[in-house]
């Protein structure tokens, strides 16, 4: 399904609940919580502790990458760092992730990127060549191996998963172990994660938690029944092992989940949530917040130049952490405006 497509299910989805004034999120039991307070008011006194931005599916649009990051050195020039939340490149290849870090260098930026990985990074194997699309012959001589080396060279790391701080609060990357199809030729792009990754983030969380920090984690696909486009069957069944992560973090009331993949516009209603996990003892849940998307798709404008297709972003977010709260802003990066914020109080003062 293309994107377009996928914004006409989207406004589907979240019609009934905006024509009847009720937020898509508080449909679903699970996403109730403490008062998160949205809206424009100042976020409260005191200065923050540490700033930092997140971003999502760059997919190779270099273009609105840096926007995207010009627009964060205006709004945010001390950010302690900046979260990538996965589908950094269209396709995996090294050419494209060398592309990136090329943008990236050209502009101002945070010293500390965390990089997850997406599904967009193990698309080369449906091409016979960076020119040649041929996925009748998958995977077309390309390793699984390969692509997480690939991955590990331009994150500078031997391992998906890894623990960054950002002004000292910790921010954890997750993502698959495994390209499904290479060991189901039903699965795709399902998310599977291994009991050494599923280990070190209940300690990391447990870890943090003793020390009163509030803890970021970024991965790429949304967990189910959360955040805008998790209740759409194209995304709902992504995680192989779902209820474990959940289980994981449903435990920490002071745990920020951040995710992207749909391209779903920060907008909407249900761009953040709070999630309960039944069966933990946190009945305040934990929060979920959508990422937006960086990449925009153009068209010829045909008078020689290009136009922006309608219904695609160039969106992301700043977030701001308090002593106290956690004040999470939605940024329209091409439009250089800011779209809405949720303040939300911590259980501890930090």
């Amino acid at each position: 399904m293309d994107r377009r497509s996928l914004l006409t299910v989207a406004t589907g989805a979240v019609g009934a609940f905006a024509a009847s004034g009720i937020p898509a999120s508080a449909a679903h039991p699970e996403h109730s919580g403490p008062a998160a307070q949205s809206g424009s008011a100042h976020a409260g006194p005191g200065r923050p502790v540490t700033t930092f931005n997140v971003i999502s599916d760059i997919q190779g649009d270099l273009r609105d990458l840096g926007v995207a990051l010009e627009d964060m050195n205006r709004t945010n020039p001390a950010s302690s760092g900046l979260a990538v939340a996965g589908d950094i490149t269209p396709r995996g290849y090294d050419a494209e992730y060398a592309a990136v870090s090329h943008e990236v260098s050209r502009h101002t930026h945070a010293g500390t990127v965390a990089w997850a990985i997406g599904n967009h990074e193990f698309y080369v194997p449906k091409w016979r060549d960076p020119s040649t699309l041929a996925q009748d012959t998958w995977p077309n001589g390309t390793t699984e191996d390969s692509l997480f080396r690939s991955f590990y060279d331009f994150a500078g790391r031997n391992t998906v998963y890894a623990e960054h701080s950002f002004g000292g609060v910790p921010v954890l990357s997750l993502g698959t172990e495994k390209y499904m199809h290479y060991h189901d030729p039903k699965l795709w792009d399902e998310v599977w994660l291994s009991e050494a990754q599923l280990t070190w983030l209940e300690e990391r969380l447990a870890h943090w938690a003793r020390r009163r920090k509030p803890v970021m984690v970024i991965t790429h696909h949304p967990l189910p029944n959360t955040v805008s486009g998790s209740h759409n069957r194209l995304y709902s069944r992504d995680y192989l092992q779902a209820d474990r992560l959940l289980g994981i973090l449903g435990r920490h009331k002071d745990v920020f989940l951040f995710c992207g993949h749909t391209h779903w516009d920060l907008a909407l209603s249900d761009w953040y949530v709070r999630r309960v996990v039944p069966g933990t003892a946190n009945l305040d849940g934990f929060s979920v917040i959508n990422t937006g998307a960086v990449q925009t798709g153009y068209t010829d404008d045909g008078k020689g130049g290009e136009v922006t297709v309608p219904g695609t972003f160039n969106q992301g977010l700043q977030v701001e952490v308090f002593r106290d709260r956690v004040v999470v802003k939605a940024r329209d990066f091409a439009a250089g405006s800011w779209l809405k914020q949720i303040t939300v109080p911590l259980s501890t003062r930090i």
